[in-house]
């Protein structure tokens, strides 16, 4: 994924922030978000899509990331609005081979399902108990795919058996 593509096509950006990302941050981010989404006059079933699919990315990153006690620009997230007027939420950060391999296994099922499916495994889920919301690609993601129109993903090898994760889950206005 180009983020410089992404971002030069961006009609609006209602939020980006790299680097480090804790609980209270993300709490003041998703306040700063339902000011910008009110002030952008968007609808509540689109904001609540997008806060939601913002809290699970952010919550990703500060599971996932790799360099947690530092400040490290490679971990992103971004809110916005492309031209063609999709909403998107971007995120970025350096994971783990074994847990690529767990994401990874969770994306390839989520995006071989349609959406009536993926809201019945979701429900299952639920009420199994299991995967909810713990580290290792679970529930969360079913979330997202449930909010939006389009999951676009990527694994880019880095060093030391990591892997550079880009995720972007794109609600259509009519969503």
């Amino acid at each position: 994924m180009d983020i410089k593509n992404l971002l030069n096509n961006s009609k609006i950006i209602f939020l980006s922030h790299g680097g480090l990302l804790t609980q209270s941050l993300i709490a003041d981010m998703t306040e700063s978000l339902e000011k910008e989404t009110e002030f952008n006059n968007l609808n509540m079933g689109i904001s609540s899509n997008i806060y939601t699919i913002f809290i699970e990315l952010s919550q990703n990153i500060l599971n996932y990331s790799k360099k947690h006690n530092e400040v490290d620009p490679d971990d992103l997230i971004v809110v916005g609005k492309d031209s063609s007027e999709h909403y998107y939420t971007f995120s970025q950060n350096i994971i783990t081979k074994e847990d690529k391999e767990k994401i990874e296994l969770k994306l390839l099922e989520i995006i071989s399902l349609d959406r009536i499916k993926i809201k019945k495994r979701y429900k299952e889920l639920r009420r199994s108990g299991k995967n909810m919301h713990k580290k290792g690609g679970g529930i969360g993601f079913y979330e997202i795919a449930k909010r939006c129109n389009e999951i676009k993903y990527q694994f880019v090898e880095t060093e030391g058996n990591m892997y550079y994760f880009y995720f972007m889950a794109i609600t259509d206005v009519n969503k």
